[in-house]
C-alpha cells in the first residue's frame, strides 16, 4: 500500500511539473501543445458552420472533436490530481474556463446543437500569458501596462470630446439632410457621424444634400487626425517610461563590479549577486 503511495505521489509530482510548471521544458512544451489543441478546437467549429464543408467531413468534424474533448477532460482530471489544493482550482477562473471547454459535446448527447458552444474553448489562449513570463516579455508588458494606465485621464477626456463632437454633429446633420437621406433620426445620425469619423464608411447612410456633403468632408478629414490621437497619448507615456528606465539603469551600476543596464527595480546584481 505504501508503495502504490509511493508511486502515485511520485506520479503527482511530475505531473505538476509539466502541467503547472511553465519555466520548465516540459511544462514550456505541454502549454504550446494545449494552445495547439485549443486552436485547432476553434478552427473546427468555425468550419462546422460552413454548410458546404460540414456537409462533406462533418463525421470526421465529430470525431475531431471527440478526441479533443476526451483531451480536455483527461488535462482537466490531472489538474486536479496533481496539486494539493484542487478545490482552488476549481474554483478558480481558469478553473471554470477549463470545465466549461469539456461539457460541450458531453451536453450535445442530451441536448442538440450544444455542441457549437465548444467555440467558449478559445478563452483557453488566455493561457497565453502563461507562456510569456519570461522577463523580457514581462519587463515589455509591465510598461506598456504602466503606459496606458498613466494616459487614461487623457484617454477618457478624448473619449468625452468625441461623444460631445459625434450629438452636435450628428444633431446638426439631422437638421441638414433629414428623414428623405436616411438620417431618420438623432441616434440614427450620430451613428452616421461615429462610423465616418472612424472612417469605417459602411456607406449605408450618406448625405445628399451640398452642405450635408460639405460636413461629411470636415468630419471624414477630422476622423485622420482623430485615430492618431489615442496612439500618440500611449506612445508618448510608453517612450516616457522607458527614458525613466533607462535613466534608472545609468545611475544605478554594481558598487562591486560596476556592472549596469539593471532592471530599474532590482535589488540585487544580475553578474555578482551584490545588493544595489
Amino acid at each position: 500500500m505504501h508503495r502504490i503511495k509511493s508511486k502515485f505521489d511520485t506520479f503527482r509530482q511530475k505531473t505538476n511539473v509539466i502541467i503547472y510548471g511553465t519555466n520548465t521544458a516540459s511544462g514550456r512544451m505541454f502549454d504550446l501543445v494545449l494552445l495547439g489543441v485549443i486552436l485547432l478546437s476553434v478552427v473546427i467549429v468555425m468550419l462546422e458552420t460552413v454548410k458546404g464543408f460540414d456537409t462533406k467531413y462533418h463525421q470526421e468534424l465529430i470525431i475531431l472533436e471527440w478526441v479533443i474533448t476526451i483531451f480536455f477532460t483527461l488535462e482537466y482530471i490531472l489538474r486536479i490530481i496533481s496539486i494539493k489544493r484542487p478545490v482552488k482550482y476549481v474554483l478558480s477562473f481558469y478553473g471554470i474556463i477549463d470545465l466549461i471547454a469539456t461539457l460541450p459535446m458531453y451536453l450535445s448527447l442530451f441536448y442538440f446543437g450544444t455542441s457549437v458552444l465548444t467555440v467558449v474553448r478559445a478563452l483557453r489562449l488566455l493561457r497565453l500569458f502563461k507562456i510569456l513570463k519570461h522577463p523580457k516579455f514581462s519587463s515589455q508588458s509591465t510598461h506598456l501596462k504602466e503606459a496606458l494606465i498613466a494616459s487614461r485621464g487623457k484617454i477618457l477626456i478624448f473619449i468625452y470630446f468625441m461623444l460631445i463632437s459625434s450629438i452636435l454633429i450628428g444633431s446638426v446633420m439631422y437638421v441638414v439632410e433629414g428623414k428623405e437621406s436616411g438620417f431618420t433620426s438623432i441616434p440614427t445620425s450620430i451613428y452616421w457621424t461615429i462610423v465616418t469619423l472612424t472612417t469605417v464608411g459602411y456607406g449605408d447612410i450618406s448625405p445628399i444634400t451640398p452642405l450635408g456633403q460639405a460636413i461629411a468632408s470636415v468630419v471624414m478629414i477630422m476622423g485622420y487626425g482623430i485615430i492618431a490621437v489615442p496612439t500618440g497619448i500611449v506612445s508618448a507615456e510608453f517612450a516616457n517610461s522607458n527614458r525613466k528606465k533607462s535613466r534608472a539603469e545609468r545611475i544605478n551600476p554594481c558598487t562591486v563590479c560596476g556592472t549596469d543596464g539593471h532592471e530599474y527595480n532590482a535589488k540585487y546584481c544580475y553578474h555578482c549577486g551584490t545588493e544595489l
